[in-house]
């Protein structure tokens, strides 16, 4: 009898841990966010997805608008939608049939030569510019705009909400353990035929006496395991957030003008290093001076351009070029000036910290080719500031982050110039011969390079 009640007791335990790890284990990855590669994603997108679905995540096309598509749908439906929708409509799927009779029944392209990561670095994209809308035109910058303080609220309740999980089901394996530990009492002696007052009270007392002396024996045991598992939860907890301190990605303040650089650098093909001359010599980007704005709208005094922004119209852009005048203090009916001036307080959105050494001239002039090959773009800005010329307004595309730029540094290859053909000759040699040595080669990791 003892012998079989402590095989079922055993089987039940293992069971039940099995059940809980594996709910638990599921409970607290399902709701983590997706992680992909942006760049392979957005290219993937715009060379399998754009025939049918606009680049506009706000926009129907052909098929429908994407924003917030992976808040509505369960990743893993997506990833078999995007492999193979036709299998997903013949299997009878109600949501994949509501899409297809929706769309006049046209069917989409199944991509099943896609791999599961290029899905999910598609997902990505899809679900990062969901958030920030970098391609959206439609959304109102009050609505994009997210402080540091936003940002770290949000990783402090995505890590408190973890850690409470897991000590959750924590407590429910213990409470677990603890019905099994009563109903073997409750078989142990006989009380089958006894009233139901008397049944409680008698499982109660006999186990209090039958596990007092187990608790107590193993008190310590108990203490110094829940006490270490406090510990590491806290470690994760304090680890996680610190690791993410100051990283600001999707950072986008309300600026004091609305400076719209895709009407400026997309609609009217304005080049970036026009109004960020200093990124090709110097180290610093640099923000151009009002004085620079006024080569163009000394002449141009209101906007009588096509592109008009969701809850926007003219005369809110002849307002805001209004600004540069008083910022100036330039009168453009009798073309004057006067000494009133107010100057613009730009809030700054990219800001290295001081121990950061970062020049821009190095990247945008002497390394120019070789990023625009590595990161598939057409201008060396994008690779760190994204498609600043979809944007109505910047916002910080990138973690910024030293494991972000070291991971260019360990994939991008030497740049073939009179200095390193001077003094790296052999690794230029590796290089030609296809090789490919990288930055980290010549001291691209070291501290020092970007320390001092």
């Amino acid at each position: 009898m003892d012998c079989g009640c402590k095989k079922k007791y055993h089987f039940f335990i293992s069971l039940l841990t099995f059940i809980i790890f594996f709910l638990s284990y599921n409970i607290y990855y399902a709701e983590k966010p997706i992680e992909g590669n942006y760049e392979n994603g957005e290219k993937l997108f715009k060379k399998h997805c754009t025939a049918c679905h606009s680049i506009n995540l706000n926009q129907e096309l052909i098929g429908p608008a994407l924003a917030g598509v992976t808040k509505s749908r369960n990743i893993n439906w997506l990833k078999k939608w995007i492999k193979d929708n036709k299998s997903l409509i013949k299997s009878g799927d109600k949501d994949a049939i509501a899409i297809y009779e929706k769309y006049n029944k046209i069917e989409m392209s199944a991509f099943t030569q896609l791999s599961n990561q290029d899905i999910n670095d598609i997902i990505f994209f899809i679900e990062k510019n969901s958030s920030s809308s970098s391609y959206s035109t439609s959304t109102s910058s009050t609505s994009n705009q997210r402080t540091n303080n936003e940002i770290n609220k949000n990783l402090i309740n995505d890590n408190f909400i973890r850690v409470l999980t897991i000590e959750l089901f924590i407590l429910i394996i213990i409470i677990f353990f603890i019905f099994l530990r009563i109903r073997t009492i409750y078989y142990l002696i006989n009380v089958s035929k006894e009233p139901k007052k008397n049944v409680i009270k008698k499982i109660y007392t006999y186990f209090l006496k039958r596990n007092a002396y187990f608790f107590k024996r193993n008190a310590y045991f108990f203490g110094y395991v829940s006490i270490c598992i406090i510990i590491l939860l806290s470690l994760y907890f304090i680890l996680n957030f610190s690791m993410n301190i100051d990283v600001n990605k999707g950072y986008q303040p309300i600026q004091p003008i609305h400076f719209s650089h895709k009407i400026h650098t997309g609609i009217n093909k304005i080049d970036c290093k026009y109004c960020h001359s200093s990124s090709q010599y110097g180290k610093v980007a640099g923000i151009p001076s009002v004085n620079l704005c006024m080569n163009c709208h000394n002449t141009i005094t209101e906007y009588n351009g096509n592109y008009i922004a969701k809850n926007k119209n003219k005369e809110f852009y002849t307002k805001e070029i209004q600004k540069i005048y008083k910022a100036i203090g330039w009168n453009p009916k009798t073309r004057e000036y006067y000494d009133n001036i107010e100057p613009i307080q730009w809030i700054r959105i990219h800001n290295m910290p001081d121990f950061v050494y970062f020049d821009h001239s190095q990247h945008v002039i002497i390394a120019e080719e070789i990023i625009k090959k590595h990161k598939s773009v057409d201008i060396v800005c994008k690779a760190c500031h994204g498609e600043v010329e979809k944007m109505d307004e910047i916002f910080m595309a990138n973690d910024f982050t030293m494991k972000w730029c070291i991971s260019c540094h360990r994939t991008i290859e030497i740049v073939n110039n009179t200095y390193n053909i001077n003094y790296f000759k052999e690794l230029i040699n590796k290089q030609i011969q296809n090789k490919k040595p990288n930055v980290s080669s010549i001291g691209g990791l070291d501290c020092g390079k970007c320390h001092y």
